[in-house]
């Protein structure tokens, strides 16, 4: 039977057009990430754009962050009790309705729910990472796996110097214009075009268990994220902090005893799933480290001596190659996947990442020399983004396939929400001035230390990878697991 424009072969559950579903996953998955970076250009103007002080409007940045942190483990659940295509129609259609709140907007309290639910269809990213693994042949799943993960890297670099031009030359509405047009096309092609086919299972959302996560994620996420505004011994981000901890370690508690739980945490402390997560941690440490460093190296002034006096479009375009880099290892990562197994691509997409800021380290008194150690450094991070839902889906049950790989996209963001913090408190750290009167500026030995302490975080991810269990000799490219395949509707 054909469902939409797409056919499903009901024996398989395959679909015959497998290239479709891949490109409209993939072309979905680079919309929702390009929030990521989509006010970044304008982040300096938006206290007077919404007639605001500077702490306040630092919350539209926070608040995407925050609301793909909560969405992806429950989107990932819902996927897994509802069918993973509806999830993923609600995910761009809260795009789409965000998209047009900030578009039509000009006050801080609407930005901020628009902004919120663009963050919440990030959980669009790993709901597509699990469903590709349905709909394709399984000699595709490790290209598409690939392709698919790599959107969530290259919407952010790409974002940056589309959103640059655009806040440049227009009003900053167009911004979300932009967005709206391009989530109106996400929630066309997914409901339109992507297969409908039977992959619920039995069971009940755990709304507790979402509501408790969410509290407890938001409170650390904001003591961490604010904790150098507000003061890291301040009672603000101390309360936000412990708070937090108190509410997951009693979510913990609560899931563990729960015969539904949102996250089944006896699955996340299997050895490969544990291990795979903490790599994501701090391999997604490693991502966010070069895109703060990087930009303000490139934007700083030629009169420190060692800024290289960029505009913030020029300095876009330069990262912009590394966010294209994600795109290119797709194929390698594909092949490193199916040749080597999960275990082998991740070790060595950190050492790459590692690699890369070493690179940086040394070589960071030309832009050239900053594009160089960012290609190197993305090329490491699509390699370890594809390899991590491969290690996932293959060690958790198929009822809990979405869910799982939202956990670990929860564990990319967590690091990258550390690594903001912790660059800040770093080039916090080593400051000088230009002048009498004139602010303090990073001395260029504290962005050196970022690249080191960026390159010591991959390297431990490494080690951590390369504990992982290696593939079972004689296993299939796929691991399919202990259950049927999802059944094509009709």
């Amino acid at each position: 039977m054909k469902t939409a424009s797409t056919e499903v072969d009901a024996a398989s559950g395959r679909t015959r057009s497998p290239g479709l579903i891949v490109a409209i996953l993939g072309f979905s998955g680079l919309c929702v990430a390009l929030m990521q970076s989509l006010v970044i250009p304008i982040q300096s103007e938006l206290p007077h754009l919404l007639h605001t002080s500077a702490s306040n409007s630092s919350w539209v940045l926070t608040a995407t962050l925050l609301g793909g942190a909560v969405a992806m483990p429950v989107a990932g659940r819902l996927a897994d009790i509802l069918g993973k295509r509806p999830v993923l129609v609600v995910s761009a259609l809260l795009l789409l309705v965000g998209s047009l709140v900030c578009a039509l907007s000009s006050a801080l309290v609407p930005v901020l729910i628009g902004r919120v639910l663009q963050g919440v269809a990030m959980g669009y990213i790993p709901v597509a990472v699990s469903f590709v693994r349905e709909v394709v042949p399984a000699r595709m799943v490790n290209s598409a796996t690939a392709l698919i993960s790599a959107t969530l890297g290259v919407g952010g670099a790409l974002g940056l110097p589309l959103a640059a031009w655009l806040a440049q030359d227009y009003d900053w509405h167009v911004l979300f214009w932009m967005s709206t047009v391009l989530a109106v096309l996400m929630t066309a092609l997914s409901a339109l075009a992507l297969p409908h086919i039977r992959d619920t299972h039995a069971a009940h959302l755990d709304i507790v268990g979402a509501v408790g996560l969410a509290l407890g994620l938001v409170a650390v996420l904001v003591g961490v994220s604010k904790g150098n505004d507000w003061g890291w011994r301040s009672a603000g981000t101390l309360g936000m902090i412990v708070a937090g901890v108190v509410v997951l370690l009693a979510w913990g508690w609560y899931e563990l005893r729960h015969h539904d739980p949102l996250v089944d945490l006896r699955n996340t402390v299997r050895r490969p799933v544990l291990l795979t997560n903490i790599a994501a941690l701090l391999i997604g440490f490693g991502m966010m480290a070069q895109s703060i460093v990087v930009p303000q190296l490139l934007e700083m002034s030629k009169q420190t001596g060692y800024g290289l006096g960029q505009t913030l479009l020029a300095a876009g375009l330069w990262l912009a190659p590394a966010g294209l880099m994600m795109m290119f290892f797709a194929p390698v990562s594909s092949y490193l996947l199916t040749k080597f197994g999960g275990r082998t691509a991740l070790t060595l997409g950190a050492a790459v990442l590692a690699l890369g800021y070493v690179i940086g380290a040394v070589l960071l008194h030309a832009p050239w020399q900053l594009m160089l150690a960012s290609c190197v450094a993305s090329a490491g991070v699509g390699i370890g983004y594809a390899a991590m839902p491969t290690i996932i889906l293959e060690n958790v049950p198929a009822s809990e396939a979405a869910s799982s790989v939202g956990v670990n996209s929860l564990m990319r963001s967590v690091g990258t929400t550390i690594a903001g913090a912790v660059m800040a408190v770093v080039l916090t750290s080593q400051t000088s001035r230009l002048g009498p009167g004139l602010p303090e500026i990073p001395t260029l030995n504290a962005f050196r230390l970022c690249f080191i302490v960026g390159a010591v975080a991959a390297a431990v991810g490494a080690a951590f990878a390369f504990c992982v269990p290696g593939r079972r000799a004689g296993a299939d490219e796929v691991t399919v697991a202990a259950e049927p395949v999802a059944e094509a509707v009709g």
